[in-house]
Protein backbone atom coordinates (compact mmCIF):
# COMPACT_ATOMS: atom_id res chain seq x y z
CA UNK A 1 0.00 0.00 0.00
CA UNK A 2 3.10 2.29 0.96
CA UNK A 3 4.44 1.51 -2.42
CA UNK A 4 0.97 2.77 -4.24
CA UNK A 5 0.87 6.01 -2.32
CA UNK A 6 4.29 6.87 -3.51
CA UNK A 7 3.76 6.29 -7.11
CA UNK A 8 0.87 8.59 -6.68
CA UNK A 9 3.11 11.23 -4.87
CA UNK A 10 5.06 11.12 -7.90
CA UNK A 11 2.77 11.38 -10.68
CA UNK A 12 1.77 14.88 -8.70
CA UNK A 13 4.53 15.77 -8.62
CA UNK A 14 5.16 15.27 -12.86
CA UNK A 15 1.47 16.74 -13.38
CA UNK A 16 2.75 19.90 -11.05
CA UNK A 17 5.89 20.47 -13.26
CA UNK A 18 4.52 19.80 -16.63
CA UNK A 19 2.17 22.51 -16.11
CA UNK A 20 5.10 24.94 -14.67
CA UNK A 21 6.51 24.25 -18.27
CA UNK A 22 3.69 24.77 -20.45
CA UNK A 23 1.25 26.74 -18.15
CA UNK A 24 3.36 29.90 -17.49
CA UNK A 25 1.30 33.05 -18.92
CA UNK A 26 3.60 35.20 -21.34
CA UNK A 27 4.82 38.59 -20.30
CA UNK A 28 3.51 41.90 -21.02
CA UNK A 29 6.33 44.67 -20.76
CA UNK A 30 5.68 48.43 -21.08
CA UNK A 31 8.53 49.79 -23.14
CA UNK A 32 10.35 52.68 -21.25
CA UNK A 33 7.84 52.05 -17.94
CA UNK A 34 5.92 55.30 -17.14
CA UNK A 35 8.13 57.63 -19.43
CA UNK A 36 6.95 55.19 -22.55
CA UNK A 37 7.68 55.34 -26.05
CA UNK A 38 9.94 58.53 -26.59
CA UNK A 39 13.98 60.22 -27.28
CA UNK A 40 16.07 58.38 -24.95
CA UNK A 41 18.16 55.59 -24.54
CA UNK A 42 16.28 51.97 -24.02
CA UNK A 43 19.49 49.95 -23.66
CA UNK A 44 19.14 50.09 -19.71
CA UNK A 45 15.61 49.70 -20.01
CA UNK A 46 16.33 46.26 -22.01
CA UNK A 47 19.27 44.42 -19.83
CA UNK A 48 17.93 43.19 -17.21
CA UNK A 49 15.16 41.96 -18.59
CA UNK A 50 14.18 38.51 -19.97
CA UNK A 51 12.61 38.28 -23.32
CA UNK A 52 10.77 34.84 -24.52
CA UNK A 53 8.90 33.82 -27.13
CA UNK A 54 4.55 34.91 -26.39
CA UNK A 55 5.62 38.02 -24.60
CA UNK A 56 4.27 41.24 -25.88
CA UNK A 57 6.21 44.70 -25.56
CA UNK A 58 3.52 47.54 -25.44
CA UNK A 59 4.54 50.92 -27.07
CA UNK A 60 2.62 53.70 -25.36
CA UNK A 61 3.84 57.35 -27.20
CA UNK A 62 2.27 60.91 -27.82
CA UNK A 63 1.58 61.79 -31.38
CA UNK A 64 4.63 62.68 -34.08
CA UNK A 65 6.35 59.37 -33.29
CA UNK A 66 5.78 55.94 -34.82
CA UNK A 67 6.92 52.22 -33.83
CA UNK A 68 8.54 50.37 -37.10
CA UNK A 69 10.05 46.80 -36.55
CA UNK A 70 13.61 47.45 -39.00
CA UNK A 71 16.53 44.62 -40.48
CA UNK A 72 19.68 44.83 -37.98
CA UNK A 73 21.41 46.86 -40.65
CA UNK A 74 18.46 49.29 -40.86
CA UNK A 75 18.19 49.23 -36.97
CA UNK A 76 22.38 50.02 -37.30
CA UNK A 77 22.10 53.00 -39.28
CA UNK A 78 18.80 54.53 -38.53
CA UNK A 79 17.46 53.70 -41.62
CA UNK A 80 14.01 54.37 -42.33
CA UNK A 81 11.88 54.15 -45.03
CA UNK A 82 12.65 50.26 -45.18
CA UNK A 83 10.17 48.82 -41.78
CA UNK A 84 9.24 45.17 -41.74
CA UNK A 85 5.65 46.80 -39.45
CA UNK A 86 5.21 49.79 -38.56
CA UNK A 87 2.18 51.85 -37.27
CA UNK A 88 1.78 54.95 -35.71
CA UNK A 89 -1.46 54.50 -33.57
CA UNK A 90 0.07 55.97 -29.94
CA UNK A 91 -0.49 52.37 -28.26
CA UNK A 92 1.50 49.68 -30.37
CA UNK A 93 1.60 46.15 -28.74
CA UNK A 94 3.93 42.99 -30.39
CA UNK A 95 3.66 39.47 -29.64
CA UNK A 96 7.01 38.30 -29.81
CA UNK A 97 6.68 35.13 -31.85
CA UNK A 98 9.95 34.21 -33.11
CA UNK A 99 13.36 33.61 -31.48
CA UNK A 100 15.99 35.86 -31.93
CA UNK A 101 17.14 39.61 -31.80
CA UNK A 102 14.31 41.97 -32.20
CA UNK A 103 14.70 45.71 -33.43
CA UNK A 104 12.67 48.76 -33.38
CA UNK A 105 13.31 52.28 -34.00
CA UNK A 106 11.01 55.64 -34.36
CA UNK A 107 10.41 55.89 -37.90
CA UNK A 108 10.60 59.63 -37.93
CA UNK A 109 13.75 61.36 -39.34
CA UNK A 110 16.09 62.10 -36.53
CA UNK A 111 14.46 60.56 -33.86
CA UNK A 112 16.50 56.94 -33.76
CA UNK A 113 19.77 58.98 -34.15
CA UNK A 114 18.43 60.65 -30.94
CA UNK A 115 18.39 57.45 -28.78
CA UNK A 116 14.54 56.50 -30.04
CA UNK A 117 15.60 52.99 -30.46
CA UNK A 118 15.18 49.23 -28.79
CA UNK A 119 16.92 46.16 -29.67
CA UNK A 120 15.75 42.65 -27.39
CA UNK A 121 16.65 39.02 -27.30
CA UNK A 122 14.03 36.37 -27.54
CA UNK A 123 14.44 33.07 -26.32
CA UNK A 124 12.07 30.22 -26.98
CA UNK A 125 9.86 29.09 -24.26
CA UNK A 126 10.60 26.41 -21.86
CA UNK A 127 8.69 24.25 -24.20
CA UNK A 128 9.96 25.33 -26.76
CA UNK A 129 8.29 27.26 -29.60
CA UNK A 130 5.83 26.29 -32.28
CA UNK A 131 9.02 26.54 -35.23
CA UNK A 132 10.84 24.06 -33.46
CA UNK A 133 8.36 21.56 -32.16
CA UNK A 134 8.44 18.64 -34.69
CA UNK A 135 5.35 16.33 -35.22
CA UNK A 136 5.63 12.76 -33.01
CA UNK A 137 4.55 9.92 -34.34
CA UNK A 138 1.41 8.70 -32.65
CA UNK A 139 1.70 5.95 -30.37
CA UNK A 140 2.03 1.90 -31.78
CA UNK A 141 -0.98 0.22 -30.13
CA UNK A 142 0.34 -3.47 -29.60
CA UNK A 143 -2.86 -6.12 -29.54
CA UNK A 144 -2.57 -8.66 -27.31
CA UNK A 145 -1.94 -12.81 -28.93
CA UNK A 146 -5.70 -13.71 -29.84
CA UNK A 147 -6.73 -16.81 -28.17
CA UNK A 148 -8.38 -18.76 -30.30
CA UNK A 149 -11.64 -20.46 -29.33
CA UNK A 150 -11.63 -24.41 -28.90
CA UNK A 151 -14.11 -25.66 -31.71
CA UNK A 152 -17.63 -26.39 -31.20
CA UNK A 153 -18.54 -29.89 -31.14
CA UNK A 154 -22.27 -30.86 -32.51
CA UNK A 155 -22.17 -33.83 -31.09
CA UNK A 156 -24.06 -34.37 -27.97
CA UNK A 157 -24.28 -37.28 -25.84
CA UNK A 158 -28.42 -38.61 -25.97
CA UNK A 159 -30.07 -37.07 -23.22
CA UNK A 160 -31.69 -39.74 -20.67
CA UNK A 161 -34.49 -37.96 -18.75
CA UNK A 162 -34.04 -39.58 -14.75
CA UNK A 163 -37.66 -39.88 -12.51
CA UNK A 164 -37.46 -38.26 -9.82
CA UNK A 165 -37.26 -40.81 -6.87
CA UNK A 166 -40.30 -40.09 -4.55
CA UNK A 167 -39.28 -38.12 -1.51
CA UNK A 168 -39.44 -40.06 1.97
CA UNK A 169 -41.81 -37.51 2.89
CA UNK A 170 -44.00 -38.32 -0.07
CA UNK A 171 -44.37 -41.99 1.04
CA UNK A 172 -45.75 -41.22 4.24
CA UNK A 173 -49.36 -40.36 2.35
CA UNK A 174 -49.78 -43.42 1.02
CA UNK A 175 -52.69 -45.36 2.20
CA UNK A 176 -52.09 -48.89 1.95
CA UNK A 177 -55.40 -50.96 1.76
CA UNK A 178 -56.43 -52.58 5.00
CA UNK A 179 -56.40 -56.89 4.79
CA UNK A 180 -60.29 -57.02 5.47
CA UNK A 181 -61.04 -55.07 2.51
CA UNK A 182 -61.82 -56.70 -1.00
CA UNK A 183 -59.96 -56.36 -4.12
CA UNK A 184 -62.06 -55.65 -6.99
CA UNK A 185 -59.85 -56.63 -9.84
CA UNK A 186 -60.92 -57.70 -13.27
CA UNK A 187 -60.71 -61.50 -12.62
CA UNK A 188 -62.46 -61.55 -9.12
CA UNK A 189 -65.35 -59.73 -11.10
CA UNK A 190 -65.78 -61.90 -13.75
CA UNK A 191 -65.56 -64.88 -11.31
CA UNK A 192 -68.47 -63.09 -9.16
CA UNK A 193 -70.60 -62.66 -12.01
CA UNK A 194 -70.28 -66.11 -12.84
CA UNK A 195 -71.00 -67.40 -9.43
CA UNK A 196 -74.40 -65.28 -9.81
CA UNK A 197 -75.39 -66.66 -13.29
CA UNK A 198 -74.93 -70.28 -11.65
CA UNK A 199 -76.81 -69.47 -8.39
CA UNK A 200 -79.75 -67.86 -10.33
CA UNK A 201 -79.25 -70.92 -12.96
CA UNK A 202 -79.78 -73.81 -10.51
CA UNK A 203 -82.03 -71.85 -8.00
Amino acid sequence: MAKFGGGISNLVVLIMICGLIHGVPAAIYTVGDSSGWSIGGYGSWASDKSFTVGDTLVFNYAPGHTVDEVSPNDYQSCTTGNALTTDSSGATSITLRSAGQHYFICGVPGHCSSGMKLSVNVVAASGGDSSSKTTASPPTIISPPSIAAPPRTTDFPPSTTISPAPSAGASQHLTRPSSSAVLFTPKVVVLSTITIVLLKFFL
